[in-house]
């Protein structure tokens, strides 16, 4: 079974939060951006899930799947 999706977000007093998607409280509080990246991938990988990275405007840059990806690229 998959765990729930991590989102990096910006923290609006400064540096970056990892968030369990839906949770209301941030799982982890980074200064940069990268090491939230970091621990937001090693705890997507741990849970099966999707990491999805925001930038500082709120909208999703980037994601990255970890467990089942109901959609896989073809090639």
């Amino acid at each position: 079974m998959s765990g729930k999706n991590q989102h990096v977000v910006p923290n609006k007093n400064g540096g970056w939060n990892v968030k369990g998607e839906g949770n209301s409280k941030s799982t982890l509080h980074t200064d940069t951006k990268a090491e939230a990246v970091k621990a937001g991938r090693e705890f997507s990988i741990n849970q099966h899930s999707e990491l999805v990275i925001h930038g500082r405007n709120g909208q999703i840059q980037n994601k990255d799947s970890h467990g089942h990806d109901p959609h896989p690229p073809k090639g």
